[in-house]
């Protein structure tokens, strides 16, 4: 990167309120690489994909998943038009204060809330498929235990190992980010290869595209069919990475944007593959759908043990790298949502490793809240199903707002480099509908009759932010919570810069 292009992006920060506290070192492509990897395919498709043979089978999956992501690709659009104008590491927040009007605090501090709910969630998603995956390649490779302690045992170590990782700094996750990519796709290449070489027997095209399953208890087809779009959905998280990573790219204002953007595109058409080739090497469905691994008994069934294991040995890498980026973007949003006062102890919260340039204390923040989110699958084996749902709903609100307030802004939306022209109020209106239903559809009972055992606790961990928050705010932090917060004037912005110079 030239002094020039360095200097100017400090600048449009500086213009923002801010200081460079963090390394501008990232690249488009690794800009690009940290959505991409924490929507991970190989991580949302097959975590979720015993959730999708259960609730509407194949038809749910492979129909599904381009219905779904054809309407986040428009969500994203929306997103990266305002990611062009305000690239900051505070992302949806920041853009809801900028937006919001004379209520900008409100907006602001409701948007941070739900970000940092799904934020939080997704990195439990993906750490606790991740576990589950792990846990099933020990047992085929040493007769690991599978019981609930054990998988919670892998989830801790794999929490940890993640915090240490982002701890070390932004180069080695930047680094470790470009080469996920290559491994998702080449890994993705070769579980549709193998799975369509090596089998003996094949679904056919109509049991791929048309077979529709519901093992819910549930008797409307209709509902099934939209609840089992949670797969999807679920897997379609996380790229506003690429806006929480801003102040660490060069050319943020058109490197997010386009991070945002082609991280959903390309995982659109690699997903819909692997889910393809998935569903046509599916064996003896009632065994494998029932499975504590189903993907991984399908690659039993289909390619024997020794088969098996290396597929499990590709999946359980892409998604350690997948929840390290999530860890990433999580403690990014934790240090700019501090930065501006908003959580409490945020001065601790904010603090700044001098020697990594990392936001250490916003690390452990994330992992230790996603690894409390976890914990509910001790005592009840739907809690992951809960987990992925409170991860869209929180992340799809918070991206739905500033949306919403860029919509109603209309004309007087200042317009970064990477916008969307006339189509900006169509595709904003789609997008903003779009979460609107998915939001009061993942709250929804997943299974019939309603036990303790399968009951869809999203509804009560999202009211808890929405009443906690709510009540907070009229109570107090109206008082004294005025949105992102400048840090100072230009000669105190050099002064932070040069403190954190070792």
């Amino acid at each position: 990167m030239s002094v020039q292009t360095r200097d100017t992006d400090v600048e449009a920060l500086h213009q923002m309120g801010y200081a460079q506290e963090l390394l501008r070192r990232m690249s488009t492509f690794s800009n690009f690489a940290v959505s991409f990897t924490i929507i991970s395919i190989l991580s949302g498709c097959l975590t979720l994909y015993g959730y999708g043979m259960n609730t509407g089978g194949p038809v749910a999956m492979t129909i599904g998943w381009p219905l779904v992501g054809i309407m986040v690709t428009l969500v994203g659009l929306a997103m990266a038009e305002v990611c062009s104008s305000y690239p900051t590491a505070g992302g949806l927040y920041y853009w809801a204060a900028k937006l919001g009007g004379k209520n900008s605090a409100a907006w602001s501090w409701f948007t941070g809330w739900f970000n940092l709910l799904g934020q939080v969630a997704v990195t439990a998603g993906i750490d606790f498929g991740l576990a589950f995956f792990a846990t099933a390649l020990f047992n085929l490779t040493f007769n690991y235990p599978t019981d609930p302690p054990w998988v919670i045992l892998i989830y801790a170590i794999v929490l940890f190992l993640h915090g240490l990782l982002n701890t070390f700094g932004v180069r080695l996750v930047a680094l470790l980010n470009d080469v996920s990519v290559w491994w998702h796709l080449a890994g993705v290449a070769i579980i549709v290869g193998l799975l369509f070489l090596l089998p003996s027997h094949h679904q056919s095209a109509s049991f791929v595209f048309t077979k529709f399953v519901n093992n819910t208890g549930i008797g409307i087809p209709i509902y099934v069919f939209f609840i089992g779009l949670l797969l999807a959905q679920y897997t379609f998280t996380g790229y506003d990475a690429s806006a929480h990573m801003t102040e660490e790219t060069r050319n943020p204002a058109i490197a997010g944007p386009r991070g945002i953007v082609l991280s959903i595109v390309v995982s659109l058409f690699a997903g819909w593959l692997l889910l393809i080739g998935m569903t046509q090497a599916i064996g003896d469905y009632a065994k494998e759908a029932v499975a504590v691994v189903p993907p991984a008994a399908i690659f039993v069934d289909a390619l024997g043990h020794n088969w098996a294991v290396f597929l499990m040995i590709i999946v359980v890498g892409a998604q350690f790298y997948c929840g390290m980026s999530s860890v990433t973007a999580n403690s990014r949003m934790i240090y700019a949502f501090s930065r501006d006062n908003a959580i409490p102890g945020s001065r601790f919260w904010h603090r700044i490793n001098p020697r990594t340039r990392t936001p250490t204390n916003s690390i452990w923040f994330a992992t230790v809240g996603a690894f409390l989110l976890g914990l509910p699958y001790l005592w009840s084996y739907t809690a992951y199903a809960a987990v992925t749902s409170i991860a869209v709903i929180g992340l799809y609100i918070a991206y739905g707002i500033p949306i919403l307030l860029r919509l109603r802004a209309g004309d007087s939306f200042q317009r970064g480099p990477w916008h969307l022209g006339r189509w900006s109020r169509p595709i904003g209106t789609i997008a903003v509908i779009w979460i609107a239903f998915i939001a009061i559809l993942f709250v929804l009972p997943q299974a019939a009759p309603i036990t303790a055992l399968n009951f869809n606790y999203a509804i009560v961990a999202v009211g808890v932010v929405l009443i906690g928050t709510g009540a907070w705010w009229l109570l107090s932090a109206r008082n004294w919570f005025t949105g992102p917060r400048v840090q100072g004037t230009a000669e105190e912005l050099a002064r932070i810069e040069a403190e954190l110079v070792v």
